[in-house]
């Protein structure tokens, strides 16, 4: 790990900061195999697929069913317990949240290459999907998102696009009432704001580069026009005295392996309706 000051102070002053080699190659292409991994097993379920909070995303396009989102796959893939609790992100963490932290956010996102598969998210803010936000304390201070590109990552293959300082606003509310995946990017949702369009950054990031920005960080990603699939990896991470659902990673600096039963993440009826089930 590089020095964790400028990272933090990048981090709060601009809302986003990058880590470059954040995972190194010998392990990246470790990981990168369980990925695929994990691919395979959503497609072999033809559709969107629920067990737990592990669930599966698929679109469709004209050559049939294709996997979008992986949520929680550390259900299936113990390897992904052991990297979502890996003593770097711990280094990483704890400057900006301390050493008891929860996790509320593990998933794998896939942008097929050639564009014509969709994958776009419109303009947003993580803070909309924080719910309810009594569960939610100290947002602003207390939740980090993380990404962690596994291919190449940049403006050609949907990569970030991000707003610098725009966490500084708070939750802007953008088209709260509207869905974010599969809806364009459009620069007329920042005039909403009050943003300029000419502000927005774009993160290039290698292999192995993690990015880390705040919820309230105005962020979006087009599709993938490039010959390549685009993978990213995302962990967001909280507090523990400030959140009261999800699942443990680190508890006083010790990483916390999944429990016998999942926790209460954002899957409301996991009482209920445990599955495993097509939604």
């Amino acid at each position: 790990m590089p020095d964790t000051d400028p990272l933090v102070e990048s981090y709060r002053e601009r809302g986003y900061a990058i880590v470059r080699g954040f995972w190194p190659a010998g392990e990246l292409a470790a990981l990168s195999a369980t990925v695929d991994r994990v691919r395979a097993e959503a497609q072999r379920e033809g559709r969107s697929f629920r067990h737990g909070n592990l669930f599966y995303r698929l679109g469709r396009t004209d050559g049939g069913p294709h996997v979008q989102m992986a949520q929680w796959p550390c259900w299936r893939f113990p390897e992904l317990d052991a990297f979502r609790t890996h003593p770097r992100f711990l280094a990483l963490l704890e400057p900006l949240i301390g050493r008891d932290i929860k996790q509320i956010i593990h998933q794998i996102h896939w942008k097929a290459g050639g564009g014509g598969s969709g994958g776009d998210f419109a303009w947003h803010q993580d803070s909309r999907s924080r719910r309810p936000a009594s569960a939610y304390r100290n947002l602003a201070g207390s939740y980090v998102q993380t990404g962690l590109a596994i291919d190449p990552h940049g403006p050609e293959s949907g990569g970030l696009r991000l707003i610098p300082g725009s966490h500084r606003l708070g939750d802007l509310h953008l088209r709260a009432d509207e869905g974010v995946l599969g809806r364009p990017v459009s620069d007329a949702d920042l005039r909403l704001a009050g943003l300029d369009p000419g502000e927005a950054v774009d993160l290039r990031l290698e292999p192995g580069d993690l990015a880390l920005w705040s919820p309230y960080t105005l962020h979006a990603s087009g599709e993938n026009r490039s010959p390549h699939a685009r993978r990213f990896f995302i962990n967001g991470y909280v507090s523990a005295a400030d959140c009261d659902r999800g699942e443990w990673a680190f508890r006083a600096g010790q990483p916390m392996p999944l429990p016998e039963k999942p926790s209460l993440v954002h899957y409301e009826a996991l009482p209920e309706r445990p599955g495993p089930h097509f939604p």
